[in-house]
């Protein structure tokens, strides 16, 4: 599959491009950073989460079918977002998954964190939730 994205733009429509979605560390150098840390540390890569971006104008309901595969599949599913309208469909995208995970009888915890994303050799502070099965 291809898409006619650039490596770290946003994909609006998540679910057909979960393949093309998994960052590796090729693509994009992170660093996690606690809160309240003065320096951050290279993230760990100890989960093999799949990582969705989400951008302000990401739809929550598509964000969140994606989320709801990625843990019905791997167990945990790491989504990232830049900016206060990013990291609002983000919130939203996983209550609506945690919804339709719930018919399932399957019950899911986000943990927020912050991360350090370099874009076009750019350090952006980014959200990171890391999404798992309770």
């Amino acid at each position: 599959m291809s898409l006619e994205t650039s490596p770290g733009e946003p994909i609006n429509n998540l679910p057909s491009a979960k393949e093309e979605n998994r960052m590796t560390n090729a693509q994009s150098a992170q660093t996690a950073r606690a809160v309240g840390a003065s320096k951050p540390q290279v993230a760990q890569t100890q989960h093999a989460a799949e990582v969705l971006k989400v951008s302000t104008r990401s739809r929550p309901s598509a964000v969140a079918g994606a989320i709801a595969g990625v843990i019905r599949e791997n167990g945990m599913a790491e989504v990232q977002s830049i900016g206060a309208g990013a990291t609002n469909q983000a919130i939203k995208a996983v209550a609506i998954a945690r919804s339709y995970l719930n018919e399932e009888g399957i019950d899911i915890v986000c943990i927020p964190s912050f991360i350090d994303v370099a874009i076009d050799d750019e350090e952006r502070t980014a959200i990171r939730l890391l999404i798992e099965r309770r």
